[in-house]
């Protein structure tokens, strides 16, 4: 049996809120009988994008993340509905607009906070991955059809071929933790959950600075190495995909033209951007 799943490139999300906007220009105003009330104008965000800025100046990077309803396979929305939520063969769950009338538990069922609750008609409402659009034969709801980045993508797969699928391009949930086994799956998530180490590396000659290529950057934890790199042309390095929560490090920089040096930084809670390191090379 093939089911629809979604994946979301979070390092292609640019902010556009195209699929934010396609959404509400499908759901505001419109009923869709067995899938969908009308969306309020106001107030709901049915695809919320999600931001985070890591690192300082000068070196400072900002991440979007689009969230929705993960149309889980585990879902504590289907659980507390009690029939009001259904979960279809394909891997879409829908909101009954009818049955769920005045249940305002299903809202707080879900882990994520996708589900809204619409005060005018006493209803919660939820991304329904536009199924009265797939079942009229589109191949992708709008938020994909809009995305100018291709950051959205929709595949209909069985479930043996989406766990090669999460294998081989690296996905992951957006909370794990959770264990609800949500069919939306993002790519690239650690520039969102994770930290990075940054910095500078300059040469210095004769009384002469300047930016030094090929430098080796090696992080040490507790003495051994979690993860090494270079710097670039222009002397800057960056290891990604840090843990938050690290503590103390050490950053060793070393070149075979220079002298090397080791610097001490903690990563607690945020990225971290080391202070310029000047290398001294012999006259």
């Amino acid at each position: 049996m093939s089911k629809w799943s979604l994946i979301v490139d979070v390092a292609e999300c640019h902010n556009c809120n195209n699929c934010f906007l396609a959404t509400k220009d499908e759901y505001v105003g419109n009923d869709i009988k067995g899938y969908s009330a009308p969306q309020p104008l106001h107030g709901h965000k049915w695809i919320n994008i999600l931001t985070k800025e890591r690192g300082q100046h000068p070196m400072v990077d900002t991440t979007y993340v689009p969230t929705m309803c993960n149309h889980c396979d585990d879902a504590p929305c289907v659980k507390a509905g009690g029939g009001a939520v259904e979960k279809r063969t394909d891997g879409i769950v829908i909101i009954n607009p009818d049955k769920a009338a005045g249940r305002r538990d299903i809202v707080e069922s879900c882990p994520y906070g996708a589900i809204w609750w619409n005060d005018e008609l006493s209803l919660p409402q939820a991304w329904t991955f536009d199924a009265h659009l797939l079942d009229r034969g589109w191949k992708e709801p709008r938020c994909v059809q809009s995305c100018p980045t291709g950051a959205l993508r929709a595949v209909k797969k069985s479930d043996d071929e989406m766990a090669v699928m999460v294998a081989q391009e690296d996905l992951e949930p957006l909370r794990a933790d959770l264990a609800t086994k949500p069919r939306v799956h993002y790519k690239n998530l650690h520039l969102f959950t994770k930290a990075f180490v940054a910095g500078e590396v300059l040469g210095e000659k004769n009384g002469v600075s300047d930016c030094l290529s090929g430098a080796r950057v090696s992080l040490k934890s507790g003495g051994t190495e979690i993860a090494s790199t270079e710097t670039n042309a222009f002397g800057e390095f960056r290891i990604d995909g840090l843990e938050p929560d690290l503590g103390a490090c050490e950053i060793e920089i070393s070149h075979s033209d220079f002298s090397g040096k080791t610097t001490k930084r903690t990563i607690k809670g945020a990225s971290v951007v080391a202070k310029t390191v000047v290398l001294k090379g012999s006259p």
